[in-house]
């Protein structure tokens, strides 16, 4: 970028030419199989994540090791055990890149050594119950290397809803910029905490419970049809997009212009 600039300023190559040499310096091909985003950080505050799903476990490697080069670290969503393996053996012969697994998020996190997660603001983290905690650890991770310090509190679900009271004092206290509810079955706790709370409030509903409701569209269409202000509501156990939203409102609310 500072090359292309510097022609510009030169007047070797005008702002059009310089325009289109900057829009593609921003794409790295790999090979004929990926394109990595390397300037998204900057333009969203939000890292391109890789999502695993459908790809095979060597390319899902590839990519991940590229983009830690290119960014300082990769995230990596919804791995298998196949690609937590493939992944470890590159980074063996890497000896400046470390990982981070997390087995019940399904997530992976190539970065140089050393390599800090800057800090701009805390997010509260409910679960509903135990059986949303992998939705729920999908969200803190990637909240985490947006910027978030994230408090987590599990299983809190409106069964025993008098365990919700200690945990939202203790987010009032902290002064959390957003709230993170992951929740299956009826799906009833992001509303309640959303009507308790002065910060965005980000629903995630996820595929727990019987029968109908068992694939998470009860928990889903209950949060859509919520009548508590300030909810927003994201896919069924889409733990990245509510970790990225959360992040969001932290950099708005704490004027941050990147949360990289």
């Amino acid at each position: 970028m500072e090359e292309i600039l510097k022609r510009f300023a030169k007047g070797e190559i005008g702002i059009e030419d310089a325009c289109k040499e900057l829009k593609l310096e921003s794409i790295k091909r790999l090979g004929d199989f990926a394109r990595i985003d390397i300037n998204r950080p900057h333009r969203t505050g939000i890292p391109e994540i890789i999502f695993a799903a459908g790809k095979t476990s060597a390319d899902v490697a590839e990519i991940a090791l590229a983009q830690a080069r290119s960014n300082g670290f990769a995230l990596i969503s919804r791995v298998t055990g196949e690609d937590i393996g493939e992944i470890s053996v590159r980074i063996e012969e890497h000896d400046d890149l470390e990982v981070d697994i997390n087995e019940l998020a399904k997530t992976v996190i190539v970065k140089n050594k050393g390599y800090e997660f800057q800090r701009h603001g805390r997010i509260g983290l409910i679960a509903a119950g135990t059986a949303d905690i992998p939705v729920a650890e999908e969200s803190c991770v990637v909240a985490g290397v947006c910027g978030c310090e994230v408090l987590k509190v599990y299983d809190v679900g409106i069964a025993g809803i008098h365990r919700l009271v200690k945990p939202l004092e203790e987010f009032v206290t902290a002064d959390v910029g957003a709230i993170i509810v992951v929740a299956g079955m009826e799906g009833a706790l992001p509303s309640l905490v959303a009507g308790l709370m002065d910060v965005p409030v980000i629903g995630v509903p996820t595929s727990v419970g019987y029968g109908i409701g068992g694939k998470g569209i009860a928990a889903l269409l209950a949060m859509l049809q919520s009548c508590s202000p300030g909810l927003a509501v994201v896919n069924i156990d889409n733990g990245v997009g509510a970790g990225t939203f959360a992040a969001k409102c932290v950099r708005i609310r704490n004027g941050s212009k990147e949360l990289l």
